[in-house]
C-alpha cells in the first residue's frame, strides 16, 4: 500500500471546524478529501455538513462547494457533471456528501433517478442513523432498538439495506465503509474514482450527542460495529458481492462479537429488553448469513 504515501499533506477539511467533539461525519469527509484531492466538486445537501462547513464569511471546505436544498443533491450532482464535461473539464470529480435522511428519505427519488440514468457522479452517504441536525429524529437508516426523539422509548422497524437498494439500479460500483477501518475506506474511495457512471458509497459515522456515547469513543464504537456484524463491510462491482477488511475476516475466521457488546457502548439502546435484544441479535444473524452465502447481491 505504497499509496498510503502519496496521500496529500494538505487539508481539504481545515482545522477549527464547528463540527461537535468526537464527529465521526467530520472525519470521514477529511479522509474522503485527502483521499480524492482538490479536483472535487463537493455537493452537500441540509444536514450535519452544512454545520461543519462553517457560516460566511469563513468555510472549513477547501474545495468548491454547493449547498443545495435536501431532497436535490443527486440532481443538482448530475447537471455539474454535464456541466463539467459541455466545458471539456476531465479531471474533477463530482461528489454528493450526503446525510442518511437526505439520502434514504427525502432525496432518494433523486438518488434514485441519478443511479439509473448512471450519472457520473460519486455519491457519498455519512450515515450518523438520525437526522442529527435538526434534534436526533429517526431517518430510514435508525437501527431496530434505537432511541430517538421520534422514537422515545426505541424504534420498532428496521433499518433499510441501503446498499441492497442501490445496487439493485445495476449501477458500477456501491460499497460500504467506516472511520474505523481507514485503509479500506480509502481503497474503495480510490477504486470509485476510477470508474465512470454512478459510484455510491455508504460510510457508517458514529455520533457522540445522537448516540450518547463519550466523545473519545467515536473510533472504537465505530470498530465494534464491524465486530458484532451490525455494519458490513464490502462492495459491489458489476453485481458481484465480496466482503472486505475486518468483515472478510469475520467471514474467514469466525468470531463475531454479541450485539450486546455494541449496544452497552451506547445509550440509545438502554430501553431494549432482553427479548428485543435477542429480537436484533437474530435480525443481524439472519442479515449476515444472506451476505456469506451468495456472491451476488
Amino acid at each position: 500500500m505504497s499509496w498510503i504515501k502519496r496521500l496529500p499533506l494538505e487539508e481539504y477539511l481545515l482545522p477549527g471546524n464547528p463540527s461537535c467533539s468526537g464527529c465521526g461525519a467530520a472525519l470521514a469527509l477529511r479522509i474522503a478529501l485527502k483521499t480524492l484531492g482538490p479536483n472535487v466538486v463537493l455537493i452537500v445537501p441540509a444536514g450535519c455538513a452544512v454545520v461543519i462547513q462553517g457560516s460566511l464569511p469563513k468555510t472549513s471546505f477547501n474545495v468548491p462547494t454547493l449547498n443545495v436544498p435536501f431532497a436535490s443533491a443527486a440532481s443538482v450532482a448530475q447537471g455539474v457533471a454535464a456541466a463539467l464535461k459541455v466545458k471539456g473539464v476531465k479531471d474533477t470529480h463530482v461528489v454528493c456528501w450526503a446525510g442518511d435522511g437526505a439520502t434514504s428519505d427525502i432525496g432518494l427519488s433523486a438518488l434514485s433517478g441519478a443511479a439509473q440514468r448512471n450519472a457520473n457522479i460519486l455519491y457519498i452517504c455519512y450515515d450518523n442513523e438520525a437526522y442529527m441536525n435538526t434534534g436526533i429524529q429517526a431517518s430510514g437508516l435508525t437501527p431496530y432498538g434505537a432511541w430517538t426523539t421520534t422514537t422515545p422509548r426505541m424504534k420498532e422497524w428496521p433499518k433499510k439495506n441501503l446498499g441492497h437498494i442501490m445496487s439493485a439500479h445495476g449501477v458500477p460500483y456501491v460499497a460500504t465503509a467506516t472511520i474505523s477501518s481507514p485503509l479500506d475506506y480509502i481503497e474503495k474511495l480510490r477504486k470509485a474514482m476510477r470508474y465512470e457512471g454512478f459510484r455510491f458509497i455508504h460510510v457508517l459515522t458514529p455520533c457522540p450527542p445522537g448516540w450518547r456515547f463519550p466523545t473519545e469513543k467515536t473510533v472504537e464504537v465505530a470498530r465494534l460495529a464491524v465486530e458484532t456484524g451490525m455494519w458490513i463491510l464490502y462492495e459491489v462491482e458489476e453485481g458481484k458481492l465480496r466482503l472486505t477488511g475486518p468483515s472478510k475476516r469475520l467471514m474467514d475466521r469466525g468470531g463475531r462479537k454479541p450485539v450486546i457488546e455494541y449496544l452497552k457502548a451506547q445509550g440509545r439502546f438502554s430501553n431494549l429488553t432482553e427479548e428485543e435484544v435477542a429480537n436484533l441479535q437474530k435480525m443481524i444473524d439472519d442479515l449476515w448469513n444472506r451476505y456469506i452465502r451468495p456472491d451476488t447481491i
